[in-house]
């Protein structure tokens, strides 16, 4: 395979600080790669260098092959905010597509509906101002996948995306022949995309093949040996010694070059491989709860509009581990809001417990004043140390840290109120995987109630046995279990409406119940399991009426799926007219729609 990247000798320092120095490393065609490593070392200015936005300090080489057609995806998205959707990505791609022959320029415009519609905007003249920080992101995607360029080089391209467009993405990049860099915190994604993962560490690069428990095994490997080697050579170290110090005053008939090799060994010895990882020690625990946690009843609130919750009534409970699942824009973030009194539901009651003491990680991130220093934000050196704020880090300006540094200060200050509620907002964004594994380790021993909203999957597989999902039209449902079992319960759903084998195993989820409704128990979860078959018959067979709804919906949904299938076989053609394409984009976006609402109506109705 030819090389598409060559990198010899490239360095990078801020100050004082080395990121790294001299590395070197190729990219190979069909590679798909994954960088690793901790915040504030380097990854983004690495990427950043490599698509010729920033310059190495020692000069080095880049090399790419000739005549490929390289994109970059940086993690903040530069936009009009006055231009439609369509308008911002034909002018900010236009570097690179000023140079398409005329059907080439088609084709990208083609492509780029296409992709708004895989990605949920199916209006081209949607302004980019009314764009919520996820559809934002699907638009940067949009631009540079359209591109067809042949390598990608991507920064965190999962950030603030839902679920469903990180499957999208997922699924995209899988099928796709291009050569891939990315970094990224999300390890399901890294796992089903990437063949190599590459890791910066201690200023050098080292590479393995295979998936990131292959490179967890791998690195492991590699210290232990780098450890092993330095202590055989602090055992030659100490032999040498003697035989430096022993006879002092004939020392100068004793063979130079054995005493430079002495030095050469203190040099090596003294060189101990320090993994440096957040501590949480020190931190503290949650502080007292009492019995009331927060209670929910008959919970209304619109915004613009736009029902963001309906008729719910919950019952938090003492050690809750939830979940809140859903697209960008159905009201997680506005949820947490009327939750913690940021904001005043239209109608209904949310009754919060008197020893409530909530931490309230926010997506947008800590406010700070302007010149404030890491010590200013936190005045204890101690716990900044265990965070990865060591001593000539105390002074630096909040603003001069990097993205996950900041996530990670403010992390900090969250903690350190020590809350029993623990509200997370996309905590996983900007985070480094180590830091996140060690942040996981943390949410399960916590001893007070968990209430996260993510799209990063491994991470609520580990911190969460319980999730609402959001469906949009303020409707919520509740579902016991992990993530990956309610993923694997919607697939289920969906095989047995196509007729085809399912497996069940009772995990229904339900409309926002109140506890009394829902029975709940007073364990861990504070949750108990829907009535499945027989005995869930026994308590309320369906009308008649119902039963006539129940079947026609079976039979309406495989004609809207056929089609949704169609008109995007259609488009695809590279066939229809700009007026036709505009049209099936809408009439796709109302399929998608009706579909979802008839799935739900068929779920309440199949329970």
């Amino acid at each position: 395979m030819p090389s598409y990247l060559q990198i010899e000798n490239i360095s990078k320092s801020y100050g004082t600080k080395v990121l790294f120095e001299r590395i070197g490393f190729n990219v190979n065609e069909g590679d798909k790669i994954a960088l690793i490593a901790p915040n504030g070392t380097g990854k983004t200015t690495l990427l950043r260098i490599l698509a010729g936005e920033d310059r190495s300090d020692s000069g080095g080489r880049i090399l790419f092959l000739k005549d490929i057609r390289i994109a970059f995806l940086k993690q903040d998205y530069d936009y009009d905010p006055a231009l439609s959707v369509e308008e911002q990505i034909l002018k900010h791609s236009a570097p690179q597509t000023s140079r398409f022959h005329e059907d080439e320029l088609r084709d990208y415009r083609q492509r780029m509906r296409e992709l708004l519609t895989s990605f949920r905007i199916p209006d081209p003249a949607k302004p980019m101002s009314s764009l919520s920080g996820g559809e934002v992101k699907r638009v940067a995607l949009t631009e540079l996948l359209a591109l067809q360029a042949d390598f990608l080089i991507l920064d965190e391209p999962t950030n603030h995306l839902d679920i469903e467009a990180i499957e999208f993405l997922e699924g995209y990049l899988k099928r796709s022949r291009c050569t891939l860099l990315m970094v990224t915190h999300d390890r399901y994604f890294l796992d089903r995309v990437c063949n190599t993962v590459m890791e910066l560490d201690h200023g050098s690069i080292y590479i393995y093949k295979g998936n990131y428990q292959n490179y967890l095994e791998k690195r492991d490997e590699r210290i232990a040996l780098y450890n092993a080697e330095t202590d055989k050579v602090r055992n030659l170290l100490r032999r040498e010694l003697e035989w430096i110090r022993a006879t002092p005053c004939a020392r100068s008939g004793k063979a130079q070059y054995r005493i430079d090799a002495f030095h050469e060994l203190a040099d090596r010895a003294a060189q101990v491989y320090r993994t440096q990882q957040v501590s949480f020690e020190g931190v503290g625990g949650a502080s007292r709860l009492g019995g009331k946690v927060i209670n929910c009843r008959n919970v209304n609130y619109d915004w613009e509009g736009i029902p963001m919750l309906r008729d719910f009534s919950y019952d938090f409970q003492r050690c809750d581990r939830i979940g809140i699942v859903g697209r960008n824009g159905v009201g997680k973030t506005t949820f947490l809001d009327l939750l913690t009194g940021a904001v005043a539901p239209d109608s209904g009651v949310i009754d919060r417990g008197e020893t409530l003491r909530i931490g309230y990680y926010r997506q947008q991130g800590m406010s700070f004043r302007p010149g404030d220093t890491v010590l200013d934000v936190v005045p204890d050196t101690r716990l900044l140390g265990r965070f990865l704020f060591p001593h000539d880090m105390l002074s630096t300006r909040v603003e001069r840290l990097s993205g996950g540094e900041r996530r990670r200060l403010y992390l900090l200050t969250i903690l350190l109120q020590e809350p029993n509620l623990l509200i997370l907002d996309e905590p996983t964004n900007d985070l480094d995987i180590v830091t996140l594994n060690i942040l996981e380790e943390y949410l399960k021993e916590f001893q007070g109630s968990l209430l996260i909203v993510s799209h990063d999957r491994h991470f609520l597989d580990r911190v969460t046995d319980h999730l609402l999902v959001f469906c949009g039209e303020g409707r919520v449902k509740d579902f016991i279990g992990s993530f990956s079992e309610y993923r694997a319960y919607v697939r289920d759903v969906e095989k047995r409406r196509a007729g085809g084998p399912s497996r069940s195993d009772g995990r229904l989820p339900r409309e926002g119940l109140s506890a009394a409704e829902r029975g709940r128990s007073s364990g861990p979860t504070g949750a108990s399991l829907p009535p499945t078959g027989e005995a869930q018959n026994k308590s309320r067979k369906r009308t008649w009426k119902e039963q006539r709804e129940l079947e026609a919906l079976e039979a309406e949904l495989p004609r809207l799926e056929a089609e949704k299938a169609e008109l995007e076989a259609r488009m695809s053609s590279g066939a229809l007219p700009y007026t036709e394409l505009q049209a099936a984009s809408e009439r796709i976006q109302e399929l998608i729609e009706q579909i979802s609402q008839r799935e739900e109506r068929w779920l309440e109705l199949s329970e």
